[in-house]
């Protein structure tokens, strides 16, 4: 297992070292003690967010309403934390309702027997309707500080974000690799059928991840909302697209059944990179989407043409 494990992250830790490198002979400012603590900081709300995703994607499962959720729930928390005046009511908020969003999800998909793509899909509109009705279109400004100091403060000059993200990924490696609860989310996204027949409660396991992806996305507002001070209504657009690509790069396949937490970190750190290095250098916006999407495709190529190889190995 640790052997496997190993020889999957090296390509993914080679290609971090080789692009780190390549970026700090391009441009002087890349490899600073500021700019790589900037590249961690940066990093965390796709981080926390990918964590989630990780659980589903092993089960064989997808959420690419993991945006839409981190722009609903930060801003019905930052609505109820103004009104209030209490912080904890809205840090509160922001958790339930992002934990209701991945319910519904978990739902549709394992009871109702939904395709994952096309629930999360539609709950990507539908959260990303909802906010925009809410706010009507506008941002919630002046927060509580209560509710800001997950993404505001700082503990030693390192951001709190950076260091919640490391004890989260710590937590998830335990919980995945160690536990019946991680056993079981492998066996579910590897052959659900078998699992079912092992005693394997796999409507309960299918359901649990989207649950843990909602309660992830909403730690991830709750980062944003400190980092901006405020909640805007397109919070978050664009960020199931590098959620899935930290994922996927990090060697979770989307055939589920495999993948890890280092992983996923790994990848997450090499999205970073890029997204820095490539701002850095003053490249377009569009390029890094560009880029990212490149990633994906490829990392997908390689997952199908080793799933296929395994399957004729096995087969013969």
């Amino acid at each position: 297992m640790h052997k496997a494990l190993n020889s999957n992250l090296l390509p993914i830790i080679a290609a971090l070292i080789i692009v780190s490198v390549a970026l700090s002979v391009m441009t002087p400012a890349f490899l600073t003690a500021s700019n790589l603590t900037n590249i961690v900081t940066q990093s965390a709300v796709v981080g926390i967010a990918a964590i989630g995703a990780t659980f589903v994607i092993i089960t064989s499962g997808i959420d690419l309403s993991v945006g839409s959720n981190i722009a609903l729930s930060g801003m019905i928390g930052a609505i109820v934390a103004q009104s209030t005046g209490n912080g904890f009511f809205g840090i509160a908020t922001v958790i339930v309702v992002a934990a209701v969003v991945g319910a519904f999800n978990g739902i549709a998909v394992s009871w109702l027997r939904l395709a994952p793509f096309i629930v999360t899909l539609a709950t990507l509109g539908m959260a990303r309707g909802l906010t925009l009705q809410i706010s009507q279109g506008q941002s919630v400004y002046s927060l509580p500080e209560s509710l800001n100091w997950l993404g505001a403060s700082a503990i030693f000059d390192v951001k709190t974000s950076a260091l919640v993200t490391v004890v989260l990924f710590v937590i998830a490696h335990f919980v995945l690799s160690r536990t019946t609860f991680g056993h079981r989310i492998y066996a579910v996204g590897g052959n659900a059928e078998a699992a079912r027949l092992a005693g394997i409660n796999v409507r309960g396991v299918v359901f649990s991840a989207y649950v843990i992806a909602g309660v992830a996305a909403g730690i991830a507002a709750l980062i944003l909302l400190g980092r901006l001070d405020s909640a805007t209504p397109n919070a978050a657009t664009g960020t199931e697209l590098q959620v899935i690509a930290a994922v996927v790069i990090g060697g979770t396949s989307l055939f589920g059944g495999k993948g890890s937490m280092v992983g996923t970190f790994v990848g997450v750190l090499l999205i970073g990179v890029i997204n820095n290095g490539l701002t850095l250098l003053n490249v377009s916006s569009f390029w890094v989407q560009f880029v990212q999407g490149a990633l994906i495709f490829l990392a997908v190529l390689l997952d199908s043409v080793n799933t296929r190889r395994r399957a004729r190995q096995s087969g013969s």
